[in-house]
């Protein structure tokens, strides 16, 4: 059953970490060479293979008795946002353009950069995590989805004015502190549950 309160924490968890993520930036610069529409429909469509993978992989954690998965949701969130807190702003990585400039070029170059870039990404590390914790998968994957895809319009269509206003130092430390509030939660419930 669906859940609005457990899909908006996915979506502002997701979200806060996927910023400062160098899929972030690649929409950016694909989205400044070809058009927009095109480079988004084939980011839409990695993210949501990726959801759906990150998804299945939470639901199998949900097997695990609750005070253990608690415990391992709990430190993989620590790691997370330890990972955050210690990392710097990614740099742009060089793309290569397709030869034209056709939808299922354009949308095929999109596709393959997130699939590759993203697989085993933390986004989809904390995705699984969630989909465990909520053992809610529709939710979560609507939350990571919704996200993602918010992100990478960001990206896409306006990343560059953003950053202007905001320092990506600033927006990985919201995403890490939100991710250790996530830990602290978890290890609460691993110990009093």
């Amino acid at each position: 059953m669906f859940s609005l309160s457990t899909a908006a924490v996915v979506f502002g968890v997701i979200f806060l970490a996927e910023l400062p993520d160098k899929t972030a930036l690649a929409g950016l610069l694909l989205g400044t060479r070809f058009r927009a529409s095109y480079v988004f429909a084939g980011v839409a469509a990695a993210f949501a293979l990726h959801v759906v993978l990150a998804v299945a992989a939470g639901s199998v954690l949900t097997l695990l008795p609750q005070r253990p998965l608690q415990a391992v949701v709990g430190l993989l969130f620590l790691g997370g946002g330890l990972y955050l807190l210690r990392s710097k702003a990614e740099e742009d990585e060089e793309i290569k353009e397709p030869s034209s400039a056709s939808f299922w070029k354009v949308a095929g170059s999109g596709f393959m950069l997130i699939l590759v870039a993203e697989f085993g990404d933390l986004t989809q590390i904390m995705t699984a995590n969630l989909a465990a914790r909520y053992d809610d998968w529709l939710s979560v994957g609507i939350g990571a989805f919704a996200a993602l895809c918010a992100v990478a319009g960001i990206g896409i269509l306006g990343g560059r004015a953003l950053l202007k206003r905001v320092p990506m130092r600033l927006i990985t430390r919201v995403a890490a502190c939100v991710m250790l509030v996530l830990a602290a939660w978890s290890f609460y419930e691993a110990i009093a549950g």
